[in-house]
Order: structure tokens, then C-alpha cells, then sequence
């Protein structure tokens, strides 16, 4: 970063999530824009939300957000596009502050038009009186890659199969020309490179498929899962490397749901730690803004 420290920044910038189950179809009216969805599908995701307590995914994000001040020296601001504090606030806390450059870095290492994309509009949308170097993907950083090695390393059961994960996304996003899909099989390819597995210990799903139809991004994860069972593997070990903290799409999604699917095939499932508070994450997020120019 080139700017003066006293008048620079980070900004990071994150989904958001709900901090109660009554709070859930706000948050989902501003995940879609003011769509509204079926009531199905309202109350099914208040039940993932209400059987995992809630999502620390704002916590987490805060935490992730101090770690990196403290090892840079600069303020460093959070802000959610779908929830508190929102990307408005953050941008306001800048002006007040003094802020004059902001180096930004979205919370998805993933470049996707349904993430990055919809973070890097949100933030336009509030017209921040300062200059910004926003980072599109950082998805094959070498310490983002090592902080996924390093907890599957150390969590991993010997000898059985390892399912790497990303959010899935609409086909029809892929189809016009996002980078996400490629991006997320090569942060794949490279956690099993950093962590010396062989070809056939390990493969790559996508979780996480939309309620609201379309054609979706694949292979399952159930699916890789009844592939697994058929070669005769009785246990799973799961990585979602598309995600950097714990929140509803890990601790329910991988915790309870593939969990259970893999007991009702006879198989055992388990996961890497997530990322959360890991200084590997850290020293990439370190990294990328110190790259900026």
C-alpha cells in the first residue's frame, strides 16, 4: 500500500448472516434483492439456522479483521453486504475516520459475479470518497494454501478419501464466463499438492445448491458420497475450501446434513477445522494488501 499509513485502510468484506432465527427472512429479503422467496424455503433455512444455535460468521469475520490490524498496523473495517454492520457503514466509519485509500479484500478468495461481483457493486453503490485497490481473487495465494493444508493435516483420519468443497453457483453464471469454478478446483488441486496426496485420495464437490431452481453447479457432495460408497469407502473426510470461517453452510450443511446422509449409506463422516482464526490466514491477508499498489 503506497498511501500514506495514517490515511490508509483495509476493508474487508463479507456475506453476512442473521443473528437470530426471527431475524432470518429480513436477511434473506436482502440477499435476493427483495425477492421474495417461497415460504418453504424460508422456513427451511430458520430451521438450519435454529438446529445450529446461530452463524459466528459476523464474530468470526471481526476477529479475522483484528488479527489483520494488529499485524499490519492499520485499521482494518469490516463490512456485510446482506447484514450488520453493512458495507454502508463501513464506508461511513472511513469518511468519519480520515480515510483517503482502502485497499479491499472480499472474504470469498473465489472470484464469482454472485460474490465478488455483487460485493464489489455494493460498495460502488455508496460512492466511497476514496481511492480503492479492490482485489478481484486471491483464491491460489501460497499462505491461503497452506493454512487449508495445515488443517487438514492436522485433523485428517489416516488413510480414507478427502471431498474438497466450494459453494456451488448457477450453471448459467459459469456459462457466461465466471472464473469461479476453475478458481475453486485449482485451490483444490493445490491444498492436495501442499499436503502430498496422491490423485486417487482425494476429489472436489459442490455443496450448498440453491432452493430456488435452476441448474446448479456439480457434482453433489451426496453424490461424490454414494460414488465413494460403491468403491467400498466406509469414511469421508470433508474440507470445504470454499469457505474461511465457520457459518451456516459448514456447520450445518457439512456438520448435520452430509453428516447424516453419510451415516444413512453406513459411512462416517469428518472435517478439516476451518480457517477462523489461523495465522496462515492471516500472513495472506497480510500479504495481499502489503502487494497493493
Amino acid at each position: 500500500m503506497t498511501s500514506n499509513p495514517a490515511s490508509s485502510a483495509v476493508l474487508l468484506l463479507a456475506h453476512g448472516s442473521p443473528n437470530s432465527v426471527d431475524q432470518v427472512p429480513e436477511f434473506l429479503s436482502r440477499v435476493t434483492g427483495g425477492h421474495r422467496l417461497p415460504t418453504e424455503v424460508v422456513h427451511e433455512v430458520q430451521r438450519r439456522y435454529g438446529l445450529i444455535g446461530r452463524s459466528p460468521l459476523t464474530e468470526l469475520t471481526l476477529q479475522q479483521g483484528e488479527l489483520l490490524a494488529r499485524k499490519l498496523g492499520l485499521r482494518v473495517y469490516v463490512g456485510m453486504r446482506n447484514w450488520h454492520p453493512f458495507i454502508a457503514d463501513a464506508v461511513r466509519a472511513m469518511v468519519a475516520d480520515g480515510i483517503r485509500h482502502s485497499v479491499v479484500i472480499c472474504l470469498a478468495p473465489h472470484n464469482s459475479r454472485t460474490s465478488v461481483g455483487l460485493y464489489r457493486s455494493a460498495l460502488a453503490a455508496e460512492n466511497p470518497p476514496f481511492t480503492i485497490n479492490f482485489v478481484d481473487s486471491w483464491h491460489d495465494h501460497p499462505m491461503l494454501i497452506k493454512a487449508f493444508a495445515e488443517k487438514l493435516l492436522a485433523s485428517r483420519p489416516p488413510g480414507g478419501p478427502i471431498i474438497f468443497t466450494a459453494h456451488s453457483v448457477p450453471q448459467r453464471t459459469v456459462t457466461a464466463g465466471d472464473p469461479y469454478e476453475q478458481q475453486a478446483k485449482e485451490t483444490a488441486a493445490l491444498v492436495a499438492k501442499e499436503s502430498a496426496l496422491a490423485p486417487q485420495e482425494w476429489s472436489f464437490a459442490f455443496q450448498s445448491q440453491g432452493m430456488s431452481g435452476g441448474a446448479w453447479l456439480g457434482p453433489t457432495v451426496e453424490n461424490t458420497i454414494l460414488g465413494l460408497k460403491e468403491k467400498g469407502q466406509r469414511s469421508v473426510f470433508v474440507q470445504p475450501i470454499g469457505f474461511l470461517c465457520d457459518h451456516v453452510e459448514v456447520l450445518y450443511d457439512v456438520d448435520i446434513s452430509f453428516k447424516q446422509f453419510a451415516k444413512k449409506q453406513g459411512m462416517h463422516l469428518t472435517r478439516a477445522a476451518s480457517l477462523n482464526d489461523s495465522p496462515w490466514l492471516t500472513e495472506a491477508l497480510a500479504d495481499i494488501v502489503g502487494s497493493a499498489k
